[in-house]
């Protein structure tokens, strides 16, 4: 069955910019002394948002970022984060979000595959050097040059500001670095070096970009098990999370607390994009805790809160809930296979939320393909996941391509206006994934019901959501089968209480070895994102292989 969008009319009717840049310029002329960001207890302004995003573009400028350079950022939901991937993007780069579960190894591949020519980075976080992780990973990869040997693409490498720890720099705009790593620059010495840039320059550089430009590269994984750089233009961006905010109803002046992180689409576009889009304050979470999101909640008169459902099951279940004041919350949207019915019900019945919905998307068709409307009962927003949004297609296909009809499941495929013009620089895995006539091949499989309503029911990539991060197989056997001890793994998906889903190895064990399960989630610890970390590890004699050698994963899913 094929659900096309409907005449659903875009919020930005008129001439409405057309690249980040323009968006960012028309929010602080409209919005100009309201609060954009709000981090503790600093405040920053939409004018000042722009004068500090302007200042962060001439430092570009000035490190010699050219247009279509990659920019990446390696650092937490913080102000600091918008202002570096902004300015980024302000100076005609393209930004590349880093994820903050990366090991040193992880985020180093990301450098080197795009050629990264500037990287912000985080000092310490989460009790980890970022600045030390990826120096040992750098020096192990291939070639010479820049700060960092074995990434010589790499030019400036700069430090944020109040990352805390090793390498921290103070959180002011003037006065001197402290504590700068050798080879890495600070915040402040960017700057200055961007002061020798003049306004007229940076502004030059931003209206030379066009709509169709690329304005990121997120990566994501697939069955290949190596990391993909998804392409996404500045008019796919800006078109996509205008409707994403029309159908959701933000307003000007709601308070967003972002707890979805900046390196995915769920939050650095439904939540810094969609906020500039609106004029929205945003209140950024470095690390989720229930205990800082309600206190947050309360003290910031929150209004917009998008979580996965284990954010927002956490929340209702805390025993301290009662003891703050969630009264102003009054849109919650999330996104999964499966959100209880229950949930919604409590959400809008125990918090009186009026407004909660479900949204399906990926990376590859910049980040949403469907969602719930306003109005729509609870049953639906529980059971699915809303219907395509204007101008795209849904088509639920059998395995030849040919559309099945309501309530048969199948390969869901996407067509429209914001699927990613391709992988980066990998033409084969772009074929793989997008048809010659536009149809972007998900992976997941669905249902369509007589509404149009999308259901995912079922992953044909074996992908399984952590806590609200995919976790993809392929991605982590690569990564244990450099274990010395192990011959042979394959992960699956299985239940959890809390998480909903964590990872299982199958491993064997080469002949001789002691390796113990709790050796190897130590070892794997210290080597991936801990999202991807296997929590539970059987050992076997040898792994379920069909004819043609490939591992029966439904075979493993079954023992559980």
């Amino acid at each position: 069955m094929r659900a096309a969008a409907g005449s659903e009319k875009g919020a930005g009717a008129g001439r409405s910019p057309d690249t980040i840049p323009a968006l960012l310029r028309a929010a602080a002329r409209r919005h100009g002394p309201a609060d954009a960001v709000v981090e503790g207890r600093t405040r920053i302004s939409y004018v000042e948002l722009g004068r500090r995003v302007e200042r962060a573009a001439a430092g570009c400028l000035a490190a010699g970022v050219r247009p279509g350079d990659r920019v990446a950022v390696w650092a937490p939901n913080t102000a600091d984060w918008i202002v570096c991937a902004l300015g980024a993007v302000t100076a005609g780069g393209v930004l590349v979000p880093v994820n903050t579960r990366f090991k040193g190894v992880e985020a180093a591949y990301a450098l080197h595959r795009t050629r990264a020519r500037v990287l912000f980075v985080t000092g310490t976080f989460l009790g980890t050097s970022y600045v030390a992780a990826l120096r040992r990973a750098a020096a192990s990869g291939p070639g010479r040059g820049g700060p960092l040997p074995g990434l010589p693409h790499l030019r400036h490498a700069v430090v944020l500001p109040g990352s805390g720890g090793p390498g921290a720099v103070a959180t002011s705009d003037t006065g001197v670095d402290a504590d700068v790593p050798q080879g890495f620059r600070g915040w402040r010495e960017f700057l200055a070096a961007g002061e020798s840039i003049p306004p007229s320059a940076v502004w030059d550089r931003a209206e030379a970009i066009r709509p169709h430009d690329p304005s990121d590269i997120t990566f994501t994984s697939g069955t290949t098990g190596h990391p993909k750089g998804v392409v996404v233009s500045h008019a796919q961006t800006l078109r996509v999370y205008d409707t994403w905010s029309e159908l959701a109803g933000l307003r000007t002046g709601d308070r967003y607390l972002i707890v979805n992180p900046f390196f995915h689409s769920f939050g650095y576009k439904a939540g810094v994009i969609a906020c500039l889009t609106r004029g929205a304050v945003m209140v950024p979470q470095a690390v989720f805790s229930v205990e800082a999101a309600l206190a947050a909640i309360a003290a910031e008169r929150v209004s917009v809160l998008p979580g996965p459902p284990t954010l927002l099951q956490s929340l209702l279940d805390h025993p301290g809930r009662a003891a703050h004041d969630l009264s102003t919350l009054r849109l919650v949207v999330t996104g999964a296979s499966v959100v209880p019915l229950e949930l919604v019900e409590r959400l809008r019945t125990e918090l009186r939320v009026p407004t909660v919905l479900t949204a399906y998307g990926l990376t590859e068709a910049s980040g949403t393909v469907t969602m719930c409307r306003r109005g729509d009962p609870d049953a639906t927003v529980a059971r699915t996941s809303g219907r395509a949004i204007p101008g795209t297609e849904v088509m639920v296909a059998s395995a030849d391509g040919n559309p099945l009809p309501p309530g048969v499941p199948g390969e869901v495929l996407v067509r429209g206006y914001h699927v990613m013009s391709g992988y980066f620089e990998d033409e084969a895995a772009t074929a793989r994934a997008v048809t010659p006539d536009g149809w972007l091949r998900t992976g997941d499989v669905g249902v369509l019901d007589e509404a149009g309503n999308l259901r995912i029911t079922d992953r044909i990539k074996d992908m399984f959501v952590v806590g609200g991060f995919n976790a993809y197989p392929a991605e982590i056997e690569r990564l244990l089968a450099r274990h010395p001890d192990l011959m042979d793994v394959a992960v699956v998906g299985v239940p959890d209480p809390r998480l909903g889903e964590v990872g299982k190895a199958y491993a064997v064990r080469r002949p001789g070895s002691r390796l113990t399960a709790d050796d190897l989630i130590a070892w794997a610890r210290r080597e991936m994102a801990n999202y991807k970390v296997p929590r539970h590890v059987s050992f076997v004699a040898e792994l379920p292989r069909n004819a043609n050698g490939k591992v029966l994963k439904a075979e493993l899913r079954a023992r559980g």
